[in-house]
């Protein structure tokens, strides 16, 4: 009968064997078990991963979806600095300064004999100087129009009154209308009227209101001053959409 080892001798025997084995084990490399459970975690981690950034997609709108026009139904704004489209060369007929209680139409000027611009003949009505642009063109377009006359006040007799971002509307004869904003009011004496700032071009829309002021000299029967308002356009309003 083969004999059995004692308990002693079997401990001394498996603690040889598993010595062994890690020799083994220590000499041939790495346990491929302990590889493979590495291998699984981390294919286990970018899932979940995958899986977090996928649900974070789905519950958030792209950048561009709250501002599409299409999506809110609302126009995009204007860029910053953007001009409003000029428009043709037309006959300016009519004007309106709500902030005046204006509402009139227009006459046509020119030049006098002395070179000179004309001045309007009725004291109701105001004229656009047809040399220079037209309202809504490149450029300064200019309406005179008086102060007052003998009998009291007349069209352009709230003009220094004027504040910025009051409205100036000039109605075409090819159905256009020009929308002007007041930037500022200013007066000059006669002698020192700014001309090149009043009639030239500063390379934008704009239009100038002229009309008598400040002291008035009775020996000669004429104001000593002229008040400018300068404005610039804002918008326009294509002909037939008016």
């Amino acid at each position: 009968m083969t004999s059995q080892p004692s308990p002693t001798e079997s401990r001394r025997s498996l603690k040889d064997s598993r010595s062994s084995r890690s020799r083994r084990s220590s000499e041939n490399g790495p346990d491929p078990t302990r590889w493979w459970v590495v291998a699984v975690i981390a294919l286990l981690l970018i899932g979940a991963g995958f899986l977090i950034s996928t649900l974070r997609g789905g519950s958030e709108p792209s950048p561009g979806h709250e501002t599409s026009s299409a999506a809110t139904g609302k126009p995009a704004p204007m860029q910053a600095g953007a001009r409003p489209a000029v428009l043709a060369r037309s006959v300016p007929v009519s004007l309106r300064i709500p902030a005046m209680n204006v509402s009139v139409s227009l006459s046509t000027l020119g030049l006098n004999a002395d070179k000179s611009p004309q001045v309007p003949t009725k004291y109701a009505e105001p004229g656009w100087y047809k040399l220079g642009p037209a309202p809504g063109q490149i450029g300064s377009a200019v309406i005179l129009g008086h102060v007052d006359d003998k009998k009291g006040p007349a069209v352009f007799y709230k003009l220094g009154a004027l504040k910025a971002g009051d409205k100036v509307d000039v109605s075409l004869a090819d159905g256009a209308v020009a929308h002007f904003a007041v930037k500022t009011v200013e007066t000059y004496l006669k002698a020192q009227f700014p001309s090149q700032k009043v009639y030239a071009s500063h390379g934008y829309s704009a239009l100038q209101l002229v009309t008598c002021g400040g002291k008035f000299d009775s020996a000669t029967g004429h104001y000593l001053s002229n008040v400018v308002a300068y404005t610039t356009l804002v918008s326009t309003t294509p002909a037939g959409k008016a």
